[in-house]
């Protein structure tokens, strides 16, 4: 699904210029759950960044479903992003002046869906969080895991191929921590491939495999120790490994 080939990313302000991300080589495939790991500002939040199409790579290849991305023009990035992509963010970003079927629309907005069928898939993935009950409430006037359960529907309702998550548990107590991990799980094992970005080894650990990243190179991929919690089988075999370069 995904292959990164030396792929590079440089800031650059008046006087410095910043190596974020160096000689990234990383193959994701189809229905992988990949954990990234490493200190802050070693680059996990610019690979999110890059993967999902808000930023662009200064050199290297970026192949998305058989297709090289680098380079390619914003409106064909929007694109890809809007079909094929869900954000998952430590912030939840929701937006209190809408309710929770309203943020959760935001997702479908330029999709061109007529509006029984947007309501059918915002209803059905709102149950599917349970939050359904909360359809009709500000995010102010919902818990920190609700919050992050609205949030993560949004990220679902158009069906994308990819989820990425950054930091998904950073702002969750323990136990809503565990619950987000369990529901991002049970996503995976319905098929969708996701990238998460974490601080936490015990969350890392639920992923099928773990990218460990410092000073923006890849130090080494593992299978994680464990499979993504509620999986009925054995973990995925590790077919790709990153290497830094």
């Amino acid at each position: 699904m995904i292959k990164l080939s030396r792929l590079n990313k440089v800031y650059a302000t008046d006087e410095v210029l910043t190596s974020a991300l160096s000689d990234i080589d990383l193959t994701i495939e189809q229905g992988d759950f990949v954990a990234v790991t490493g200190p802050s500002g070693c680059g996990k939040s610019t690979l999110l960044s890059l993967l999902g199409f808000l930023d662009v790579p200064d050199s290297g290849e970026y192949w998305f479903n058989g297709r090289n991305v680098a380079g390619l023009p914003e409106t064909q990035l929007n694109t890809l992003r809007r079909g094929g992509v869900g954000f998952i963010f430590q912030n939840f970003n929701l937006i209190d002046e809408l309710s929770v079927y309203e943020n959760v629309e935001l997702a479908l907005k330029y999709s061109g869906k007529p509006v029984q069928e947007r309501r059918a898939r915002i209803e059905a993935v709102l149950d599917k969080l349970g939050v359904l009950h909360r359809r009709n409430h500000r995010p102010s006037q919902l818990s920190g895991g609700q919050q992050q359960r609205v949030a993560i529907a949004r990220a679902l309702v158009a069906e994308p191929a990819l989820l990425l998550a950054d930091e998904p548990t950073g702002n969750l107590d323990s136990a809503h921590g565990a619950e987000v991990m369990q529901i991002l799980a049970r996503i995976n094992e319905e098929g969708t491939t996701i990238v998460m970005v974490t601080h936490s080894p015990e969350h890392a650990a639920r992923a099928r495999r773990v990218v460990r990243l410092h000073d923006g190179r890849i130090q080494g991929a593992d299978q994680a120790d464990s499979p993504a919690p509620g999986g009925t089988g054995a973990p995925l075999p590790m077919r790709a490994v990153a290497t830094a370069r």
